[in-house]
């Protein structure tokens, strides 16, 4: 068996199927996704896929489940700002957001919730130096 040529599946809880399908679909604008017998709504995102699977309690998680790396996150961020997402701001020793984003060591991140509580990121990765 050899895990690192499988396929890997994010799973993330949702409380709400119907919204939480809504805000992927109509809000992140992403392909309708896939029903499977068992519940679950697989959507496929450049090479990975993630699914949404109905939980009573929905997620617990305090990091990020989700990123999306995107080339242009200043864009990618009005974008999704006039489609109704709110980002998340943060002010910590070490970790700071400037008009949403957060500069990394290797890239600019910006945070925001799915309706069900699921922390999602859009990413920048900030090319390296050259030698």
């Amino acid at each position: 068996m050899q895990l690192d040529a499988s396929q890997v599946t994010v799973m993330l809880p949702v409380r709400d199927l119907a919204r939480a399908r809504d805000f992927y679909e109509r809000v992140l604008v992403l392909p309708t996704g896939e029903e499977r017998l068992d519940g679950k709504v697989v959507y496929h995102c450049g090479g990975t896929e993630f699914a949404l699977f109905p939980k009573a309690e929905g997620t617990k998680a305090e990091h990020t489940a989700l990123s999306f790396r995107v080339d242009d996150i200043r864009a990618a961020i009005d974008q999704l700002e006039s489609r109704g997402v709110v980002f998340s701001d943060y002010d910590l020793p070490g970790f700071r957001t400037v008009e949403h984003v957060c500069v990394l060591s290797s890239e600019k991140a910006a945070w925001f919730n799915d309706p069900e509580g699921n922390i999602l990121c859009l990413h920048e990765d900030i090319p390296s130096p050259s030698a």
